[in-house]
């Protein structure tokens, strides 16, 4: 019984493409449209991204954010942002548009942006950074100028069929909602002012959709326990045999023209050859316990070639968060989604330290350890309570391995053949009391 409700609780399955977290169940990306000006054919509008979500990023290549015009209208103009095509502009004489395209898709600027096209909260490459991470970069911004467009409350059609890739698929948008307009207030804070009209979009993540197949696996060891157990084989995929490009052998002659091939392009991952075949794994070990305390250390390893994971996080899910004592050379802050409870630990990387785990190889990993106060009415080694019950890394789930796979205390097969010793004595017993 307890391993079957250990396995519901531990292990990942992807059977449904609804966009819920249970460690962050109101995380989400709002975009808010605000008209902050009408013009002879249109409206001046500026758009911004709010990333409410507490763990997850979009990291570079960044966002792309698209959608479809109730109407035949067109960008005249675009700051701290651009489309990513112009469309076809030729029924236009004279001054043409930004973009005429009916379904237009607009990318952030990178940094290093001339000033006089830039606004607030635009110009990082797309990267958001996570709600508990960094709040004051999990923002970004541009302005449109809408041509052929209404020129009133009532004229004006809200655009429809939103599109969120970060850079690729995995957010699902609602519908455009109108909202109270937004207000402003000066930098004096002397004066308020409102949007002319407002309205939001909601988009919201679902691991199933971004990807078929994990991201990432936990391994698990102790100190109490010689054996390490490994991620689960074939975690991310298996080692295509027909396919010898599919992963890479760390000891190949010819290992940089593979990672880096002239001429092409490199946006895909190229994974090492492992018996799990995951971009990242995270290992938890036991370390150490002593009177009042216990001890463990976390390793990431980034077994993908072709990615420096800036701006991680991990998310870890453990009775024992509620009594941290100290964290060594990581961030730490913890997530309470829920009144009472507070089991769950987001770290990430000190800056221009360990932030960025740089592509598979001796210097792909980052590492640090915890250490916890131990609860005595609830404090075991046993039975695998000291690993954790769920991690995400980069806001997605990583897989765990099978419960009845965990270190186990090494007087636990002895305390189970003692019981299944007693048990038969006992009914020899019985045997022997009823023949007599």
């Amino acid at each position: 019984m307890v391993i079957l409700l250990l396995s519901l609780l531990l292990c990942t399955t992807f059977t449904s493409t609804e966009a819920y977290d249970a460690l962050d169940p109101t995380g989400n990306i709002t975009i808010k449209w605000d008209i902050i000006n009408w013009t002879p054919d249109g409206y001046v509008a500026v758009v911004t991204m709010y990333n409410f979500q507490q763990y997850r990023h979009i990291q570079s290549p960044g966002w792309i954010l698209g959608w479809t015009w109730a109407k035949k209208e067109v960008i005249w103009n675009v700051m701290g942002g651009q489309t990513t095509e112009q469309g076809d502009c030729s029924r236009f004489k004279g001054n043409i548009p930004h973009c005429c395209k009916k379904d237009p898709t607009v990318v952030d600027l990178l940094p290093g942006t001339p000033y006089n096209q830039q606004i607030a909260n635009c110009c990082t490459g797309g990267v958001l950074s996570s709600w508990a991470q960094d709040p004051e970069n999990a923002i970004s911004s541009f302005q449109l100028s809408v041509g052929s467009a209404g020129t009133t409350n009532k004229t004006v059609k809200l655009p429809k069929n939103f599109t969120l890739k970060a850079p690729g698929p995995g957010y699902t948008c609602g519908p455009a909602k109108i909202v109270k307009p937004t207000k402003f207030i000066t930098k004096d804070k002397r004066r308020t002012t409102q949007a002319l009209m407002t309205w939001n979009v909601t988009c919201t993540y679902s691991q199933f959709l971004a990807q078929k197949t994990p991201t990432c696996c936990v391994s698990l060891s102790s100190f109490y326990n010689s054996t390490i157990v490994n991620c689960p084989t074939c975690t991310c995929g298996c080692q295509n045999k027909t396919d010898p490009g599919s992963c890479v052998d760390p000891n190949s002659p010819h290992l940089a023209s593979v990672v880096s091939p002239p001429g092409k392009a490199i946006n895909t991952p190229l994974v090492r050859c492992t018996s799990h075949m995951c971009p990242i794994r995270v290992h938890w070990h036991v370390k150490l316990q002593y009177k009042e305390y216990w001890r463990i250390k976390i390793t990431i390893t980034n077994f993908n070639y072709r990615m420096n994971y800036s701006q991680w996080n991990l998310v870890v899910q453990h009775p024992n968060f509620d009594n941290v004592t100290q964290v060594f050379s990581f961030n730490y802050k913890p997530l309470t989604p829920y009144v009472g409870l507070n089991d769950t630990g987001m770290l990430w990387g000190v800056k221009f330290y360990n932030d960025l785990p740089s592509s598979a190889g001796p210097v792909g990993n980052v590492q640090s350890e915890l250490l916890f106060r131990k609860d005595k009415s609830t404090f075991t080694f046993d039975k695998g309570w000291a690993f954790p019950r769920r991690i995400y890394f980069n806001g997605d789930n990583c897989v765990m391995p099978p419960p009845d796979a965990y270190p186990w205390l090494p007087n636990a097969s002895s305390k189970i053949v003692i019981s299944l010793l007693s048990i038969v004595l006992g009914t020899l017993a019985c045997v022997v009391i009823l023949l007599t």
